[in-house]
Formats: structure tokens, sequence, C-alpha cells
């Protein structure tokens, strides 16, 4: 088994952190992308055991952090930069996406195939994922593990709107880290800038590639009615509900176990058959 940490320009002052998992056979492998979600990152939870599942199945798998995830070069693990934290923007996320993918098509000595390329977005990562897919020439399958279906419901509404304008920044706590982390006012806007380009529905509506959703019917933090919207948006996605799996698959951080939980397992398994 290959791991290998990547840095990946993006034009802007943040870079990605990366890393690549395969096993090295001397043949080229189809390529997975993976997109953590909402204050995540790429080695939350039981994301690590995923990459070896995917390596070990035949495939070059790399997951990355968001520039502006709030994790650093060189404390990656939880949100040391704040303040990049709050200046996240959805348009960053899919830039980010975007960067990685041209990336992975420039010969950097991995084995990978530059014509099979599935992209994994889960929970936030999904809308990312559903919007590049229907943008990047490059993406031949899209894959949504308890991906959102809506960002704009998202956001404060009405008189909590009106405060967070007027204070330029509002506070969500981490309930594991226990830190306040902002969103800043910018964030809001940049969403109604570029509106239509991150609405997911017009993505989905668009989208002529392979789709796979997957949910679990006991998700605590996006609704399963998503997984259905997404569905009902492109009749000819597959969706796979997982009985009794909850927003994380069973995974948590952090996740000291030598296996994947049994949803997440299953999950793994079915994202396999779908690609293969």
């Amino acid at each position: 088994m290959i791991k290998k940490q990547i840095i990946i320009p993006t034009g802007r002052n943040k870079s990605i952190l990366a890393d690549i998992n395969y096993v090295e056979n001397g043949e080229e492998k189809p390529l997975v992308i993976f997109c953590h979600g909402y204050k995540g990152y790429k080695d939350w939870g039981a994301w690590n055991l995923v990459a070896e599942e995917f390596a070990k199945a035949g495939y070059v798998f790399l997951k990355f952090n968001f520039s502006h995830n709030g994790g650093t070069i060189e404390n990656l693990i939880d949100f040391p930069d704040l303040n990049a934290f709050g200046e996240n923007t959805y348009t960053k996320e899919v830039e980010d996406l975007h960067s990685v993918i041209d990336w992975s098509l420039i010969n950097h000595g991995f084995p990978i195939s530059k014509n099979n390329c599935t992209i994994i977005g889960h929970s936030r990562g999904g809308g990312v994922v559903s919007i590049v897919a229907k943008e990047h020439r490059a993406v031949t399958n899209l894959i949504t593990w308890a991906g959102v279906s809506d960002y704009k419901t998202r956001f404060p509404k009405g008189e909590q709107l009106q405060k967070w304008k007027e204070k330029g920044v509002y506070f969500v706590q981490n309930g594991r880290t226990k830190q306040e982390m902002p969103h800043f006012y910018s964030f809001y806007e940049d969403f109604i800038k570029n509106e239509q380009r991150l609405t997911i529905k017009g993505a989905i509506k668009q989208l002529n590639k392979p789709q796979l959703i997957i949910h679990g019917d006991n998700d605590e933090a996006v609704s399963i009615d998503e997984a259905k919207n997404l569905k009902s948006w492109n009749p000819q996605a597959e969706l796979k509900i997982i009985a009794g799996a909850n927003h994380t698959f069973g995974s948590k951080h952090p996740y000291l176990e030598l296996e994947l939980p049994g949803s997440l397992k299953v999950v793994v398994a079915e994202t396999l058959a779908f690609i293969q």
C-alpha cells in the first residue's frame, strides 16, 4: 500500500493538502476523489480506512482538505485557522475540486488513468461534487454519501439574516472541539452572487453521467428527503438507502477501530459495485 501526502496549488493564497492511496503493480488505475463535509477534513473518523479499501480494490484514492476548511498544512487536524474557515464559500470549494481534478490529469508520477474519474462527496461535499460533475468533462461518475440537495435553505433567514449582515459574522459551536467557528457574511453574499451555479437542483437536472445516491434512513443531520430530491431530479440515478445508518454511517472522531463500521462497510461495497 502506497500512501503519499501532496500539496496542490489553487492559484489563491491557500493550497490544498491531499493524500493519495494505491497499491503499486505497474498499471494505471481509475481515480476516486473524496470530498469531506461541513466541519470536516480528510483524516476525520474512518476516512483513512475507506481510502485503504478503495486502494485494495484497484483504485487510486485521493482525499483532500478544502483550502478554507480551517486546517493548515502544518496542522491538518481540527481547525487552527478559524479565520480561513470564516472566509470559506461554496464557490471556493467548487473551485478547489476543479483544481484537484485538473492536477490529477497531469502526470505527477502516480498511476492515475486520465479517462476514469469518480468523485464522491459526503454531506455538504455532496453538493460540491454534484455541481462539479456537471461542469468538469473529466468526471465519469458522481456519488453522494448523505449528500445535501440545497444550499440556500441552510442560510439564516429573516431577523437572523439581518443580524448576520449587521454584525458581519455569526458563530457556530463545534460540539466536539468546543471552538466557536465563524461564518462571515461574505459567505452569503458569494452564494447570492453565484446562486445559479450553486443551485444543486440545476446541476443534477443537467447531469448526463452515472449517479449513485447513498443515504442512511437514520440520518440526524441531513434528511433522507434530500436523497429523494436528488433522485427525483435525475430518475436515471441509483438510490441506495442504508437501513439504520446515521449521517456518518457509524463513523466518529476519533475512530480507533481497525475495521470500518458496519454501515460504512456497506456504503463502500455499494460504491465499488456501482463504479466497477
